[in-house]
């Protein structure tokens, strides 16, 4: 899955950033390496869904899908 990121300087220093395509997804980082690891942990939390909170018929499956 390739997402594309805007990235903006943070005016305290360091960086922040958000994932337009995912609503609510942003994070910061006081370096641009601490910001792309922090970016993968924002979107990895911002994607995955907690299957015991939503309601599976027992006919319903479950797939993942990767891009």
């Amino acid at each position: 899955m390739k997402l594309k990121i805007i990235v903006h300087p943070a005016e305290e220093g360091g960086f922040w950033a958000e994932v337009p395509a995912i609503q609510g997804c942003a994070t910061q980082g006081e370096t641009m390496e601490e910001l792309l690891a922090n970016l993968h942990d924002a979107v990895d939390a911002c994607l995955s869904v907690d299957l015991e909170t939503i309601e599976i018929a027992e006919n319903d499956k479950v797939f993942e899908l990767v891009l």
